[in-house]
């Protein structure tokens, strides 16, 4: 039997979990840098092979840093009841606890979550064990994305749970403490896939794309791309009432992963980026994530940045691709989530017919510059995680950190840019080659 494509090649499982102590670094990591890159990943466990690539079991990776040096490495899979086999669905319902946890690792209030979209967040120790499902004290009664958004003014995260049942999707927001303050039920949502979402100053902005449930969809994923599902984006006002005043805003077919960022313009018009596939871009991912005839083609190589701006007071919505470069995984300086950034980041892949290659790129926005930081041959970049340089006063003043999985070396290395230049500061040789994963953030010491 042909291996599925994402148990070969990058996306290899490791079979064990280990830690290393004291890593090897080439050049100097800058003393800011105390703390710990945090990486999740679909990584089932020997023997197992899942339907889908979303269904492989979560392990998170951590890299330690301190004042120049590379303490450890170490990956440990978070022990929920889906790693020993325990189904999703129940006679009782969905167990949100029977989670892959294996899409994001994220830090608030003090505590380490592993996020998967159809379940409930796993709490980690700072040493990657699990400590067990976290529900906010009893007041997340639904679902948890796996992209919730930290606002850089107030503290305060805001995330919504979403389902292929009714209520459809719910919006919440829980204080700087991990305290919930505000949970709605968003009125005119559909079962339409909500992998990710954007917050303003002063508004929510959720994406319903061409993607939705599908009972017949076998893959243990339930979703497809289905014409008769109209696109559109849903804005409403931030603050207790806002849910009920939403506002659908139609738009071009298309399915829409991760949100760069979005903010208000000087004319008060919503302004929301993100890379976006149409539906043969759409088909070719999920032939890869399933193992589908037509596998050889990788994920994303039909996702292309585009753009929104939403005139609320003339109700229309202009939309353009703004780039032909095939990216996915966009980030930026996170002080400016929600607010005009002028700098994002992501990670390029060959396109559809094989051209281009792996590389770190950034946007300038202000003046259209796109820059690449070429991976090299056999060479993938993760998801690229800014942190800001001490003392910076400019919004690339910082660095981007990647693990890198080199196929002809069979090893990963952590590779820390200038956010500025895109030049090469310094590199950790981590003990193996990381499985090619999903999200990840730089966790400081100072916030556990």
């Amino acid at each position: 039997m042909t291996p599925k494509p994402y148990l070969t090649g990058h996306y290899t499982p490791v079979a064990d979990e280990i830690t290393a102590t004291e890593l090897t670094v080439e050049g100097v990591l800058p003393p800011e840098l105390t703390g710990r890159l945090v990486r999740n990943s679909h990584n089932p466990k020997p023997g197992v092979t899942p339907t889908h690539w979303f269904k492989g079991s979560g392990m998170v990776h951590g890299i330690r840093l301190r004042e120049g040096r590379a303490e450890w490495y170490r990956n440990r899979w978070v022990r929920t009841p889906a790693l020993d086999g325990a189904p999703y669905l129940t006679e009782h319902g969905p167990d949100l606890t029977a989670s892959t946890a294996g899409t994001h690792v994220i830090e608030h209030g003090g505590r380490l979550l592993a996020l998967c979209e159809a379940n409930l967040p796993f709490e980690l120790t700072r040493d990657l064990d699990t400590v067990g499902p976290f529900d906010f004290d009893g007041k997340l009664h639904s679902a948890m994305t796996a992209h919730p958004k930290s606002d850089p003014v107030t503290g305060e995260l805001h995330f919504f749970g979403s389902s292929p049942f009714p209520p459809y999707l719910t919006y919440y927001v829980a204080d700087r403490d991990g305290h919930i303050t505000h949970s709605a039920e968003v009125p005119g949502a559909t079962a339409s896939l909500k992998h990710d979402f954007a917050i303003t100053r002063h508004h929510v902005v959720f994406v319903e794309g061409t993607v939705t449930f599908d009972p017949t969809e076998h893959s243990g994923i339930p979703y497809s791309w289905q014409d008769t599902q109209p696109a559109r984006i849903g804005v409403l006002p931030r603050g207790p009432q806002g849910a009920a005043a939403i506002r659908w805003f139609p738009i071009e077919p298309g399915s829409m992963l991760h949100v760069a960022n979005a903010y208000e313009d000087a004319q008060g018009r919503i302004v929301l980026e993100g890379p976006t596939v149409d539906r043969k871009g759409f088909q070719l991912s999920w032939n890869w994530w399933v193992g589908a005839p037509g596998r050889g083609t990788e994920p994303n190589t039909r996702s292309f940045n585009r753009r929104w701006t939403i005139d609320l007071v003339g109700a229309r919505v202009d939309e353009r691709v703004v780039d032909d470069l095939a990216i996915e995984f966009p980030t930026l300086n996170e002080d400016f989530v929600g607010v005009e950034n002028r700098y994002q980041y992501a990670i390029s892949f060959p396109d559809q017919h094989g051209l281009g290659g792996y590389g770190v790129v950034k946007y300038d926005r202000t003046t259209g510059e796109r820059r690449t930081h070429q991976a090299g041959d056999a060479r993938l970049p993760s998801e690229a995680v800014f942190v800001p340089a001490a003392g910076g006063t400019r919004e690339d003043d910082g660095y981007l950190l990647t693990v890198v999985s080199d196929l002809k070396q069979d090893a990963s290395q952590l590779l820390i840019l200038d956010a500025a230049a895109l030049d090469p500061i310094a590199t950790v040789h981590l003990p193996r080659r990381v499985t090619a994963g999903i999200h990840g953030s730089w966790i400081p010491d100072t916030t556990l």
